[in-house]
C-alpha cells in the first residue's frame, strides 16, 4: 500500500523503509499540505463532539497538572434514565480559550482518515500502530520529562510545539520490566520547535517532553504514531503459550519432593523447553503474530444499498500470497484461503490495500475479480469501501485501478 504519509515520512527522514526505527531522527516532509490532509484543529474538535468519550480515552490538562473530567465531560440522560458520557464542547472552549492540552488516545478508531494512515504505516512496520492526538492552545504544557515503552513518530500537523528530547537512562526498558526506569537521562539528543509538517522519531527509553511555555499566544496539534514492538520477552510469552500443548508442561509441578525428585523434574522440563524454543523461532513468532492477527473492525457487506461496487483490503498486516502451483494460498486475518492459480492477478489486486472499483478492475484482470472480491469481504480480509470509508483513501493512496 503506498500512502503518501509513509512516502512523506521516509523522505523526511532519509529512511528507505523501517530500518531507521529505534534510532532518533527529524525531518519536514516534502508536501506542506500533507499534514492538514490527515487532520486539523477543526475536524478534532468536531470529532470530539460526535463521540460518546470518556477518560482514560481523552483527557486534558492544564498549568502541568490532569484536569478532572468534570471540567470538560458531561453525563447526557436520556428520558429513561440512561447516561451517555460526553465532551462538553462549552467547557472546553473556555479551557481551550485559557490554554490547555486536549489529549484522544487512539483516535485511529474515529477517524477514517487516521484509520487508514494507522494500517499503511502498519503494513510498512509490520508493527501494530495507533494513533495519539494532542491539541494545545497558548502556553500549555503537556506532560513533563518522561519515557515511552514504544517507538513513537510524532507528525506536526498544526502550529508549533517545542521539544527536548534525551537519551536513555537504561537500554530497551519495558511497561512490565525487571527494574525501575526513573532517573532523568543528562543527554540532551535534540531541542527545538516542530512547526507544520516536522516529523520527530523518539525511540524506545528516551526522555522527551513537549510544551508551548515559551511560545505564547497560538496552539500546536501534533499526532504521534505508537509502534508496539515486538520483543525476546513477547517472543517467550508465545512459546509458553505453545507449551500447554504438551502434557508435561500442563502437570502439576512436584511439591514437598526430594532433592533428586526435584532435579529430575528440572532435567525433564529443561530438555521439553529446549526442545520448544528450537522448534519455533522468533521468525515464526513474527510471522504468526501477523498472520493471525483479527480482522479490524469494519462495516459488513449486508447488500443493503445495493451490490457490492468497491472494496479494499483491511487485514491489519498484509495478506500472504503464496503460489503452489496449480493453486495459490492466502494467508492473513487468521484465515488461509486456496484458490485456482488462475485467480492470482485479481487477488494481488484486490490485496494490494489500495482501493478496488470492481467495475474498472474487472477489465483489468477478468470478471471473476467480482466472485473473488465477494469472498474476501465474506471472510473479512476485505470490506466494501464505503464513502466514509474512502474519505480515508482519497487524496493519500492511488486507486488499484489506475
Amino acid at each position: 500500500m503506498d500512502h503518501a504519509l509513509v512516502t512523506g515520512v521516509e523522505k523526511a527522514l532519509g529512511w528507505e523503509g523501517p530500518g531507521g526505527l529505534g534510532h532518533f531522527a527529524r525531518g519536514t516532509l516534502p508536501d506542506p499540505a500533507l499534514a492538514g490532509r490527515l487532520l486539523t484543529p477543526d475536524r478534532l474538535l468536531d470529532l470530539l463532539m460526535r463521540r460518546s468519550l470518556e477518560p482514560p480515552q481523552v483527557r486534558c490538562f492544564g498549568d502541568g497538572q490532569e484536569l478532572h473530567p468534570n471540567a470538560y465531560t458531561t453525563a447526557d440522560v436520556t428520558s429513561r434514565g440512561q447516561s451517555v458520557r460526553l465532551v462538553h464542547m462549552h467547557r472546553l472552549a473556555g479551557l481551550l480559550r485559557r490554554g490547555t492540552t486536549v489529549i484522544l488516545d487512539r483516535a485511529n478508531l474515529f477517524d477514517p482518515t487516521l484509520e487508514v494512515a494507522c494500517r499503511a504505516v502498519q503494513w510498512w512496520s509490520g508493527e501494530r500502530v495507533s494513533a495519539n492526538l494532542y491539541l494545545t492552545t497558548h502556553g500549555a504544557d503537556g506532560f513533563g520529562m518522561h519515557w515511552d515503552d514504544h517507538d513513537v513518530l510524532a507528525v506536526q500537523l498544526s502550529g508549533e510545539k517545542d521539544w527536548e528530547v534525551r537519551g536513555p537512562s537504561r537500554q530497551a526498558p519495558l511497561f512490565r520490566d525487571a527494574a525501575r526506569n526513573d532517573q532523568v537521562s543528562e543527554d540532551v539528543v535534540w531541542a527545538g520547535t516542530l512547526r507544520a509538517g516536522d516529523v520527530l522519531h523518539i525511540p524506545r527509553g528516551y526522555w522527551h517532553q513537549a510544551g508551548r511555555g515559551g511560545l505564547g499566544a497560538g496552539h500546536s496539534l501534533h499526532m504521534t504514531l505508537g509502534f508496539t514492538t515486538r520483543t525476546g520477552a513477547g517472543w517467550l510469552s508465545w512459546l509458553a503459550d505453545w507449551s500447554r500443548e504438551n502434557e508435561l508442561f500442563r502437570r502439576d509441578l512436584l511439591r514437598r519432593a526430594t532433592p533428586e525428585q526435584e532435579r529430575a523434574q528440572h532435567r525433564e522440563l529443561a530438555a521439553a523447553a529446549g526442545r520448544l524454543i528450537d522448534s519455533r523461532s522468533p521468525a515464526a513468532f513474527l510471522a504468526a503474530r501477523e498472520q493471525d492477527a483479527a480482522p479490524p473492525r469494519h462495516v459488513p457487506f449486508l447488500g443493503l444499498s445495493g451490490p457490492l461496487e468497491s472494496v479494499v483490503c483491511v487485514s491489519e498486516f498484509p495478506p500472504r500470497i503464496v503460489e503452489r502451483g496449480q493453486t495459490v494460498e492466502v494467508l492473513g486475518a487468521g484465515k488461509r484461503l486456496t484458490f485456482t492459480a488462475r485467480a492470482l492477478p485479481a487477488l494481488r489486486l484486490l490485496l494490494s490495500g489500495r482501493p478496488v472499483p470492481l467495475e474498472p478492475a474487472a477489465g483489468l484482470v477478468g470478471a471473476e475479480v467480482r466472485t473473488l472480491a465477494e469472498i474476501l469481504v465474506e471472510e473479512e480480509l476485505c470490506a466494501p469501501l464505503t464513502p466514509e470509508l474512502s474519505s480515508g483513501y482519497t487524496g493519500l493512496v492511488t486507486n488499484a485501478a489506475c
